[in-house]
This record gives structure tokens, sequence and C-alpha cells, in this order.
């Protein structure tokens, strides 16, 4: 199945992949206090790596009318994953963020008829009726 309007179905695509990834740079800005009630503590490098990756999170977030946008933010499904090394709780977190990515990459597989690249525009549209 195909969308109608694939240029707008990916407008729209691409906005849910900018607030999926804003959610996961929110969700990764909580991590600091829950690693500060641990036994090990929060150090300056968990923070830093923690931070930047919630910058990052918030940054991709913005990028997503990109050609590239939706690339960055599948990079950046990893190392949200890989948080659950600093935080076990994580471990979930990034998953649940992740099968949430992989249904949205899915959508927009089926409906765009691509993962990654620009919709092209359908053929009724592509040019003028001649007069």
């Amino acid at each position: 199945m195909t969308a109608p309007d694939p240029v707008r179905a990916g407008r729209a695509l691409r906005g849910a992949a900018a607030a999926i990834l804003l959610l996961e740079g929110i969700a990764v800005l909580f991590v600091p206090r829950a690693i500060a009630q641990t036994e090990a503590g929060l150090g300056g490098v968990r923070l830093t790596l923690l931070l930047a990756l919630a910058a990052l999170l918030l940054l991709a977030s913005g990028v997503q009318r990109r050609p590239r946008g939706l690339e960055v933010g599948t990079a950046l499904q990893v190392p949200l994953l890989l948080t659950g090394l600093i935080d076990a709780s994580m471990w979930f977190v990034g998953g649940v963020f992740l099968l949430i990515w992989l249904y949205l990459l899915q959508v927009r597989r089926e409906l765009l008829g691509a993962v990654f690249g620009e919709p092209a525009a359908p053929p009724d549209q592509a040019a003028p009726p001649p007069v």
C-alpha cells in the first residue's frame, strides 16, 4: 500500500520521527537523577555522556526535515539502547523507543515504498496538464 500523496505522508512521518527523538532526549535527561541514587553514583564521565546523547537526540529531532535526518535518528538509536550499560532500566526504555522507531520505519516503507530517501511526487502532480 502506498500513500495517495507521498510528499504529505513523508512530511507527517518526519514530524513523527522528530517527536520520537524529542521524547528520547527528554527520557535520557531523567537518567542522571536515577543514577545519582545508586551505589556507583553519577560521575563526570557518565553525566557528560548522557548530556551529550540528550543534546544529540534533541538536535536530531530538529534536522528531520533534512534529507539525512532519518539516517541520523536511526544511528542514534544504538547509543540510546547502550545507555542500558549505564543504568539497567534504560535497557527497557531504550528497547521500547527502538521498537517505536522500527515501527515508524515500517510504516514509512509501507506508505512511501522506501525506508530512507525523499518521497517522489505522485505521477498526476509531476507535471501540469497541457493547455
